[in-house]
């Protein structure tokens, strides 16, 4: 009935100080504990997946990935068709399907797998899989957005709702586009490599709310030397946390009214629905909403042979596209429990009249019954909690040979929170020539 996330805190810890290995021994022990259960494994195969993939484990890292993907290819309209079943159904007890940023994530961390490892063919295929997944959203929440609709026309009383699901505004990843020019590049498919470009740039130009900030400055190709990437995954992406809102129902006007009550109970916001409501009440229920987490990192620099080569740039923000894809998935959460938390107040009102005997028994009896529908309505804050905040790159060109690499993490007063070296890489001609180092502090 309510989300497990306690047990991250001691992971989150080991992330943040780049114990990878500490944290995957964690992460399965919580496992073995039943922090993750059968609902949750979706979760647990994505959180697995990073953990191991930040740990160098890149096959381990794979298996759960794989996993992953194919628990959210069976859970998803199994877990629509299951929500619309009942309006009562707390979303904590439904099987979690993932959203589509982890599901995106989860593809093009095991491109990465297998970049490490140098099979191209299979990271080819993991990219793919990304992009086919952005090409099918919009699809996809349409047919669920009608699941929805007819599940709620047949299994609750409350009429007169007008749903519309939120659009789904992305269909383009920079990140993929990245990974895949330089692939191209390096199996000497110039032009497919060319076009990849355009849609990375593209990327940027057709979603300003995704990519708000300067195309970074990459290159799959010199006259001059060899092409060497780098990729920085740094800081830790949203998660979900709780966002407590008010409902007033009307039944004279037929109206719901939601007020959103910031944390200091202020009530900066309002919205409307209307609806056939029986009984005028006013309560408290709860959302999820994608909170940041703050990062130690301002900048990330890299040295060849001791000497500064260059500092990366943003490619992406993971927490802008969380929230994008998050947007139509939410629209569904938000209608879903609005008539919810509407129908167990109806029906908490009716027990309370039913309950008002008087006396000390009347009122216990009454406070009994807010006790069981507040512990029943709890937001589902199910998330994978270990994913990158930002991608950050950089392709420069060196002559080919071998050299000592490092990547340092800069925080914003100048000091280095972390470092990473990479002794004795060979630069090759053809490449890929592609680093990945890690800080999510």
């Amino acid at each position: 009935m309510k989300t497990q996330k306690g047990f991250y805190d001691p992971i989150t810890v080991d992330l943040r100080t780049n114990n990878f290995d500490s944290a995957a021994v964690k992460l399965e022990i919580a496992k073995e504990k039943g922090k993750y259960g059968h609902k949750d494994r979706m979760v647990y195969f994505t959180d697995a997946g990073l953990a191991y993939h930040y740990a160098g484990e890149y096959d381990t890292s794979n298996a759960r990935l794989h996993e992953a993907d194919a628990a959210a290819e069976e859970l998803f309209t199994k877990s629509i068709s299951r929500a619309v079943t009942s309006v009562l159904l707390n979303d904590n007890v439904l099987e979690y399907a993932g959203e589509d940023y982890e599901i995106l994530y989860g593809n093009l961390i095991s491109a990465l797998n297998y970049l490490m490892m140098r099979e191209y063919e299979d990271a080819f295929v993991e990219i793919r899989r990304a992009n086919l997944k952005l090409e099918q959203l919009e699809a996809k929440y349409s047919n669920a957005g009608l699941l929805l609709r007819q599940g709620l026309a047949k299994d609750t009383s409350i009429g007169g709702v007008d749903y519309e699901i939120k659009p789904v505004r992305m269909y383009n990843d920079a990140f993929a586009r990245y990974l895949s020019m330089h692939m191209y590049a390096a199996d000497g498919k110039w032009d497919d490599a060319r076009i990849d470009l355009e849609y990375l740039q593209q990327a940027f130009r057709d979603q300003p709310y995704i990519y708000n900030f300067d195309v970074p400055d990459v290159r799959y190709v010199s006259d001059e030397g060899s092409i060497l990437s780098v990729v920085a995954l740094a800081g830790l992406a949203p998660v979900k946390e709780e966002l407590s809102l008010r409902i007033r129902t009307d039944k004279q006007l037929n109206l719901v009214q939601i007020m959103y009550a910031d944390k200091d109970e202020e009530v900066p916001g309002y919205t409307h629905i209307p609806m056939n409501v029986s009984e005028d009440y006013y309560f408290k229920f709860a959302i999820p909403e994608l909170q940041d987490r703050v990062s130690m990192i301002d900048r990330v620099n890299v040295y060849v042979d001791g000497e500064r080569l260059g500092q990366l740039q943003l490619l992406e923000d993971v927490g802008a596209v969380a929230r994008e894809t998050f947007r139509a998935k939410s629209s569904m959460i938000y209608i879903r429990t609005v008539l919810r938390a509407v129908a167990k107040g109806l029906i908490a009102h009716k027990q309370k009249q039913k309950a008002d005997t008087g006396g000390l028994g009347g009122w216990l009896k009454k406070a009994a019954i807010d006790v069981v529908t507040d512990v029943s309505e709890n937001p589902d804050l199910r998330c994978a909690r270990l994913l990158p905040g930002r991608i950050l790159v950089g392709d420069f060109v060196v002559e080919p040979g071998t050299y000592d690499l490092r990547v340092e993490f800069v925080g914003a007063d100048g000091r280095r929170v972390a470092s990473q070296s990479f002794p004795g890489y060979t630069v090759t001609q053809n490449g890929p020539n592609l680093i990945e180092a890690v800080s999510l502090q």
